[in-house]
């Protein structure tokens, strides 16, 4: 199927079937970005417990909560639109939960690049600490801002679109 088909299909679509669309389109997103959040929320949690992590710093504690949080807030962000959906199934609520999903899972990204950073940073200070650790948490930071947002959004607004 060829662009222009795919462009065809969609001007002779329903606003009820761009909807469903939309919202499948979102949930599949989630779907993927889910797992990835999971885990590491699982390993952060569990990283306390560890008898190692008496010897932490107090940089590494911050750093340590900190990515605690963005990632159990990028879970709750992932998880809302499903929640949303439940309670709000069959009101007539689809096209406010498209929005509220987009938002959400935009929300959850930013959290988990910040999440997943923040999780190199820490374990990067402990291996290496200094300028390696924030070279190396700052590094991932702007590649998941580059390939994420920057390089999608740079082709949003490109004026030559194929």
């Amino acid at each position: 199927m060829t662009a222009s088909d795919v462009a065809r299909a969609r001007e002779e679509e329903s606003a009820h079937e761009r909807l469903n669309r939309n919202l499948d389109d979102v949930l599949n997103e989630i779907r993927v970005a889910m797992p990835g959040v999971q885990v590491l929320f699982g390993f952060l949690l569990a990283v306390p417990f560890q008898s190692r992590f008496e010897e932490v710093t107090n940089f590494q504690r911050g750093v340590y909560f900190a990515t605690l949080l963005c990632a159990g807030a990028a879970t709750a962000c992932f998880i809302a639109p499903t929640a949303y959906h439940r309670l709000l199934f069959r009101q007539g609520e689809k096209e406010r939960l498209v929005f509220f999903a987009t938002r959400a899972a935009i929300a959850g990204l930013v959290l988990l690049a910040l999440a997943m950073s923040g999780a190199v940073l820490l374990v990067s200070d402990v291996l290496f600490g200094g300028l390696a650790s924030v070279a190396a948490g700052a590094g991932m930071l702007g590649l998941y801002v580059l390939l994420w947002f920057a390089l999608p959004l740079r082709r949003r607004t490109t004026e030559d679109r194929p």
